[in-house]
Parts: structure tokens; C-alpha cells; sequence
């Protein structure tokens, strides 16, 4: 389950943030990370920990909850995006794929798929291209693409998300908890998928997920946060591999221990006091 080997030139940088909520409520403490060009990179931590919150932060969705990079900087492509718009760094090849799918119950679930095109301009020919081609990665659209999407199922949901996604032409996905409300065998299905658009499609993945377990399987390297601070970083198969990340976030016990305050013997990388 490997992929593709990321190339060394970061896509996106994430160096040293504070967000701050309602001017006074501090969320993200000293974030830095980085995505390579080609690499799926995991988010991972309890819920609250601010995975959410770092991904909102790249994609500029944090104006709409009256929230705030306070510090430091993100780079896309090497350049500061901080100050675009959301549908900016669209055109420019980032989206994120909201937590709890988001779709359009209303329309189709080709209308939604289409409104993922809303901002190209290379003609209908391409768009038409696209849309069969997101059909032959996800064959369980095709088959529902005169259904509501209301009506449809959560997997059908996230699938369609994804797909929506896919219509920009992204070379950079946010997806935040993809796992969510899904049975186990969708959820393989859903992570298969992405596998396979960062090897064929060589998208790059920054994806938020509580479900370590099936994160690290999939993601070439992995980041742990902790009340808004990052407590680890890894390759994930050296996460993986960790003590404390496999009986704490894995559900692999050590013998004797009982308080993850009391035992986890990892040193925290203090950055944000860089």
C-alpha cells in the first residue's frame, strides 16, 4: 500500500502557526509541517486536538467561524497564501473535502460533481473528460449519477466529495476525517481510492484522521497533535512501529501501563517556542 515516492520539493508548508478564535480562544500552538509533491501526509489526534482547524487554516476557511492565523506563515507552491480567498487557492490546485461529506442533498449526484468544475475555464470537452474519468475511479457514482445525493449513502457522500474534488484538477487535496460515519469495508474502499489518485493522478494528500490505524497504512509520513500542538513526527511506518503511538492511538496495550500522561516517554519538539 505503499505509494509513489514524494519528490523532495515541498507543495505546502506549514511554519510555526497560532490560530486564534474570537480573538481570544488559542487553538493551534506552533504547527509546522510539510507536504511533499506526490506524498499523502496524515493529520492525526484525539478529537479536539485541532486537525480541523490546521487544515481550515491552509485552505482559508477560518474567516466563516471568526477564527485567525495570528502567526507564522503557509506556502503553497512556494508562495504565501494567506492572503487568497478560498476559491483562489482552487484555481491555484488546493481544495479541501470537508469533515461530514458536504454534499449538495438537492441536486444530482452529477450536478454535485459538476460544481467542482465551477471555476475552470478549459472547455466542456475537458470537463466532460474529467467527469468519466472520476466515473472510473469511483464506479459506484456512475451508477447512482441520477440519484439525489440526499438520498444516497454516507460512503456514496464521501465518494461524491472526493469526486467533486477531483473536477478542479487539484494537485493538492484537504481531507478531513474521510472515516468518519463509515463501516470498515468503505472505509478500505475510500483509502484504496485515495492510494490510487496520488499514484495515477499524482495528487498530494494532507488528510485529518482519527482513525490512526488505517492513516498510517496509507500516508508516507504522519504528524500527532495534542491540544493544538504537534507531539510527534514521523515516517508512518516508524509511527507505526512507536510504543507509546501504538497503545495509545493503535489500541495495542503495553503491559503495565495505565496513564498516557504517566508513560509516554517521547520528548514533545517545542516549536512553537522556536
Amino acid at each position: 500500500m505503499l505509494q509513489t515516492q514524494a519528490t523532495t520539493a515541498p507543495l505546502l508548508e506549514v511554519n510555526n502557526i497560532e490560530v486564534i478564535y474570537n480573538h481570544v480562544i488559542l487553538v493551534l500552538k506552533g504547527v509546522s509541517l510539510t507536504v511533499p509533491k506526490g506524498g499523502i501526509v496524515a493529520i492525526l489526534g484525539a478529537n479536539g486536538a485541532g486537525k480541523t482547524t490546521t487544515l481550515k487554516a491552509v485552505s482559508n476557511l477560518l474567516h466563516a467561524e471568526r477564527g485567525e492565523v495570528t502567526k507564522g506563515n503557509i506556502l503553497f507552491e512556494g508562495e504565501e497564501i494567506q492572503s487568497l480567498s478560498p476559491s483562489e487557492l482552487v484555481r491555484r490546485g488546493c481544495i479541501q473535502v470537508m469533515e461530514g461529506r458536504h454534499c449538495f442533498g438537492h441536486l444530482t449526484i452529477e450536478e454535485n460533481l459538476m460544481t467542482g468544475a465551477f471555476t475552470r475555464k478549459d472547455g466542456r470537452a475537458a470537463i466532460a473528460q474529467d467527469l468519466e474519468k472520476v466515473y472510473s475511479y469511483f464506479p459506484r457514482l456512475k451508477e447512482r449519477r441520477k440519484s439525489l445525493a440526499g438520498y444516497t449513502s454516507g460512503g456514496e457522500q464521501q465518494m461524491c466529495a472526493i469526486g467533486r474534488a477531483l473536477m478542479s484538477k487539484p494537485s493538492t487535496i484537504l481531507l478531513d476525517e474521510p472515516s468518519m460515519g463509515l463501516a470498515p469495508q468503505l472505509v478500505e474502499e475510500i483509502f484504496d481510492i485515495v492510494s490510487n489518485l496520488n499514484m495515477k493522478e499524482a495528487v498530494s494528500f494532507l488528510l485529518a484522521e482519527q482513525n490512526t490505524n488505517i492513516a498510517l497504512r496509507y500516508a508516507t509520513y504522519g504528524y500527532i497533535l495534542e491540544s493544538g500542538r504537534i507531539v510527534m513526527d514521523g515516517e508512518a511506518k516508524t509511527l507505526r512501529e512507536n510504543e507509546d503511538v501504538k497503545e495509545f492511538y493503535l489500541g495495542i496495550g503495553g503491559e503495565g501501563r495505565k496513564s498516557f500522561r504517566d508513560v509516554k516517554h517521547y520528548k514533545r519538539r517545542k516549536r512553537w517556542l522556536a
